[in-house]
């Protein structure tokens, strides 16, 4: 369809120099971090929370797709177009310039704007001597809070859980195909969108504007449900009715303008210890002493087994190297940079493809050797490895019953990090995240297709590691275990064989974890990748009757009315 007046109208909007709808340049923003690409007729940057309503009710009027994103850094390909067989054109509306945080409530809580990232509320509120919901992972790579929350994505910290608020300013198109604006954030803004949106991006508000216990700004009842190591179910997934609420688990079925979260106290001391052992049953009887009998909950519990620690060694050291030597801030900009050069590569006939991952893999190999040796030592010796930080007055609980759980030497063994050893353990898992992918794209022509699964387990599953069957089984290269082992939270990835259809092996992989009880995704959401369940698909229904935002998501419909 000609889009014309529209472009010309969004273009009227936010200036031509926040509108791009040359394909080349929309590219970044049409193409998945991991997964996922389609067209666009359009990708454009509101600067202000007002023009975001404007290009909102455009999109709208004209009858259009609209695709929110910020950083566009999920897993699961649902912040993008997929494919092109959509029945209606699609405009993208990129948030990251929508980057304001304010601090609340005494600093308990904060509102943050559609682009505000994980990284910057972190930076913020460490001064403060206070934490967001999440402290590693994807913020370091520049994930929005709102993404977030719209994903409720989890992370390694034990006693947060996804992800959660019920208290949002976003919005929605109602069943008659209209465009409403709501405002539940518990703060008196005025009554139009545009006093609402002005007044907020502003901060024009007062204590007296703020109502309080107005509705959750994080999953209180977690701490309790992740102790429940008897039950027959997950600690959490995306698909878990439970919470979703509005903006939270909402996947772009609504535009999220901003979110009222809580931030929690910072551990003035903390502590570190590194678990190595043969036999899963170690880990879970730690696992199972600690969620039941300690009277806080550990910070967090990182599981990585062997073959994924000994990937990263190799795949990830690059990654290892320069969040230690540059921190975390320069990651994003990193980031983006390494996609423009992809992007350069791909329009020169003779570069490779994943050029990037190449030439940065050959870069690595300057880089001397960077793990502790003790880390070595475990690597060699240990199938399981656990990274377990704790805080506060649980250290010393901790520290007493590991060393009386370890004097039995079958069990395994255990050593406490120097601070050296604890930022090393830390960055390893991190850079296990990214190892296999790295891998895959190095070795493109002597492997064949990635799959990543990321799944929850029940709680009371003693059987955790996972013994694939031999007919599924001859077809991988190499499994890469880890992920959130006190939330039973895993992680795997699999390289597979050279010819092996990839799709088909997924679905055998996922009818065992049906058999075995468990729910996937667990926190990266269902995207393009998964198949939505029916309280999923419902939720998505009921936030977007009209299927006019984000469509197509967890397989479903891509067409108007749901058709």
């Amino acid at each position: 369809m000609n889009h014309s007046a529209l472009i010309t109208t969004l273009t009227d909007i936010v200036g031509k120099d926040f509108i791009l709808t040359d394909p080349r340049k929309t590219l970044f923003y049409r193409k998945g971090y991991r997964f996922g690409e389609g067209k666009a007729i359009a990708v454009v940057k509101p600067k202000t929370l007002l023009e975001y309503w404007k290009v909102l009710e455009a999109c709208v009027k004209d009858d259009v797709i609209v695709i929110s994103q910020s950083a566009n850094t999920g897993l699961t390909g649902g912040s993008t177009p997929d494919g092109n067989d959509y029945d209606r054109d699609i405009v993208i509306i990129n948030t990251l310039l929508l980057n304001g945080i304010q601090l609340i409530e005494k600093n308990t809580q904060v509102v943050c704007l559609a682009g505000a990232t994980l990284y910057e509320l972190e930076d913020i509120l460490r001064p403060l001597h206070r934490e967001p919901h999440s402290v590693i992972g994807s913020s370091c790579i520049g994930a929005s809070v709102v993404g977030g929350v719209c994903n409720n994505s989890g992370g390694a910290l034990v006693q947060r859980g996804p992800a959660y608020t019920e208290m949002a300013l976003f919005a929605q198109i109602d069943e008659n195909g209209q465009l409403v604006l709501k405002n539940h954030l518990g703060i008196h803004l005025g009554n139009t969108p545009e006093e609402i949106l002005t007044n907020l991006q502003n901060k024009r508000y007062n204590l007296n504007d703020v109502e309080t216990n107005c509705g959750k700004g994080s999953d209180h009842d977690y701490c309790q449900h992740v102790r429940e190591v008897d039950a027959n179910t997950p600690a959490r997934f995306n698909a878990d009715p439970a919470r979703h609420f509005e903006a939270s688990g909402c996947a772009g079925k609504l535009a999220v303008f901003a979110v009222r979260l809580d931030t929690f106290p910072m551990d003035k001391e903390t502590a570190v210890f590194y678990i190595g052992t043969n036999d899963i049953q170690t880990l879970n009887e730690v696992r199972r002493t600690m969620l039941t009998a300690f009277d806080g909950l550990p910070i967090s519990g990182e599981y990585i087994h062997r073959d994924a620690y000994d990937l990263a060694t190799t795949y990830g050291k690059d990654t290892f190297w320069v969040i230690k030597t540059m921190g975390t801030k320069w990651l994003p900009k990193l980031f983006a940079l390494k996609a423009k050069a992809d992007r350069v590569a791909e329009r020169i006939p003779f570069m490779p493809r994943h050029f990037s991952d190449k030439f940065m893999q050959v870069m690595s190999k300057l880089i001397p050797e960077q793990l502790p040796e003790k880390m070595t030592a475990f690597h060699k010796k240990y199938d399981h490895h656990l990274i377990l930080k704790v805080g506060g007055d649980l250290i010393e609980p901790t520290r007493e019953y590991l060393q009386e759980f370890f004097k039995d030497k079958q069990r395994g063994d255990f050593f406490e990090c120097d601070a050296k050893e604890s930022q090393a353990a830390m960055l390893h898992r991190f850079a296990v995240a990214s190892a296999a992918i790295r891998y895959h794209n190095v070795h493109e022509k002597d492997v064949g297709e990635l799959v990543a699964l990321d799944i929850a387990l029940r709680r009371n599953d003693k059987d955790w590691f996972e013994k694939l069957p031999p007919e599924i089984d001859d077809k991988i290269l190499h499994k890469l275990y880890y992920g959130h082992f006190m939330c039973h939270v895993f992680h795997q990835d699999y390289i597979l064989k050279p010819g092996v259809d990839g799709h088909k092996l997924e679905e055998a992989m996922l009818k065992l974890l049906d058999e075995r009880g468990a729910q996937y995704p667990a926190e990266h959401n269902v995207g393009h990748l998964y198949d939505a369940k029916p309280a999923l698909k419902k939720f998505y229904h009921d936030l977007d009757p009209t299927n006019g935002f984000n469509p197509g998501l967890g397989h479903t419909s891509k067409n108007k009315n749901w058709q």
